[in-house]
């Protein structure tokens, strides 16, 4: 059975539509209609759950278990009744027991770091590896990206989707590539005042340590040849958004993935609206569940925050079904590309929420504080601690590097008094000297949990 392929759309692009690119810069996918994203949504649902069943166990015998089979699909309000796939389920197929297609056809595999347990494994077939350039394309023409564009690119490369997905993204879109993966951050200062890249990929947290390398060689970022940057791989707040870019001069937008559904490009946020992220749903169908019911939640401009859950439509080597992504987020309607819709930034995760003395609390709401509070680096950790009974947390943040010792005192106090006043919780806060917390080429280690278990 071949792949469903979106349609070749002729749709003309709605002039009342948002604020948006030039028609000649969308491809056909992103110029289709409501009405054919739909139908080709449909039918490409059907393929993934039929290749899927028909292909791996793990699939066959939850969908048996559910009471479902392929067929009993008739219209996207179905996929509702098939069963979630979770982190547990890929790791419990480890390596390759979730691939859908002969090891001869799978052209390349990535994995999940594996920090936290068994790592998951994700397998693409050419085909695979062709939608995946595509998406990452589309992302960064969606950013403000053009074809000649010098694009840095400072995600790992390796086992990780990251590095290699932006990578053969940015060539497809006709850019020119800076393979400068993670680390070594000095020599990338120099390599961006060198080249003179327009486009930077990179996590937030790291793009934040270049900027203060920048300026420890008393090189203003706002000089560089830098216009757009593409951040993900990590939440990030609107705070961070205007410090980026005021400290850069750049349009920093957001972009989405994880190595389960593609990597990054299932979602990117357009520069003309920068007003949360157009998921790609001609290849990739989103849900928001609640993630304690594991019910559908509402959509739409009153939508309700929940899970995130995505089904892959056209993927061949590793068909993903209502995988929980345990991000947080809800679904908006479409606007710089109408027919797809929006998700808004990434607040949080599932699993990195912090339940404190009864308090839901998350990095991110830490992180707004910090970035707000003078005197203080936007590099933070939380450390979590027990005394008796008593859960306590710290926040240790980390001073600019012309902080007095009275500004220091004040910024502490700042932050303790946000947190109780935001948050509703007593923290215990240290600011403590530039370059004393760990930082990562990758995604920075916000909580440090010291509680016993």
């Amino acid at each position: 059975m071949p792949v469903p392929v979106p349609p070749s759309s002729t749709a003309p692009v709605d002039a009342a539509a948002p604020a948006g690119p030039p028609s000649e810069l969308l491809d056909a996918g992103e110029r289709m209609s409501p009405v054919e994203l739909r139908e080709h949504q449909l039918t490409a649902l059907r393929w993934t759950l039929r290749h899927a069943y028909d292909n791996v166990e793990l699939y066959r015998r939850k969908f048996d278990a559910a009471g479902v089979t392929p067929d009993d699909c008739r219209s996207l309000d179905d996929l509702a009744r098939y069963p979630f796939t979770t982190k547990a389920d890929l790791r419990s197929c480890y390596p390759f027991g979730m691939f859908a297609v002969p090891m001869d056809q799978v052209r390349r595999i990535h994995a999940s770091s594996g920090t936290t347990g068994q790592p998951t494994v994700v397998g693409y077939t050419e085909d695979d590896l062709n939608m995946w350039a595509d998406v990452v394309a589309r992302s960064i023409r969606a950013a403000g990206g053009r074809p000649g564009h010098k694009v840095h690119i400072s995600y790992g490369y390796g086992l990780f989707t990251g590095g290699l997905g932006a990578h053969y993204g940015a060539e497809r879109a006709g850019c020119t590539v800076i393979p400068a993966s993670g680390g070594m951050t000095a020599r990338q200062v120099q390599i961006i005042q060198d080249f003179r890249p327009e486009i930077i990929m990179v996590t937030p947290s790291y793009m934040l340590t270049l900027l203060d390398e920048f300026e420890r060689q008393g090189i203003d970022p706002r000089s560089t040849s830098l216009r757009v940057g593409i951040f993900g791989a990590e939440p990030w707040t609107e705070a961070m958004r205007q410090e980026i870019e005021e400290r850069l001069d750049i349009d920093a937008v957001d972009i989405y993935g994880l190595s389960e559904v593609i990597g990054p490009g299932v979602a990117q946020e357009c520069v003309e609206t920068k007003d949360g992220l157009h998921i790609w749903e001609d290849y990739f169908y989103p849900e928001i569940v609640d993630p304690v019911t594991d019910a559908l939640l509402p959509q739409g401009e009153n939508g309700e925050t929940g899970e995130l859950v995505f089904t892959s439509l056209t993927k061949q080597a590793l068909p993903i079904i209502r995988y929980r992504t345990r991000d947080l987020t809800r679904l908006l309607p479409g606007t710089a590309r109408p027919s797809f819709r929006r998700m808004e930034k990434i607040t949080g995760r599932c699993d990195d929420m912090i339940i404190l003395r009864g308090v839901n609390v998350f990095p991110t709401q830490i992180e707004e504080i910090v970035l707000r509070t003078p005197a203080v680096a936007p590099h933070f950790q939380l450390r979590l601690t027990r005394s008796g009974r008593l859960d306590r947390m710290a926040v240790e943040v980390e001073a600019r590097p012309d902080a007095s010792s009275g500004e220091r005192e004040a910024a502490a106090a700042a932050i303790a008094r946000g947190v109780k006043d935001g948050v509703g919780i007593t923290v215990e806060v240290a600011v403590v000297d530039p370059e004393t917390l760990e930082r990562s080429v990758g995604k920075i280690r916000r909580v440090v949990d010291l509680r016993e278990k």
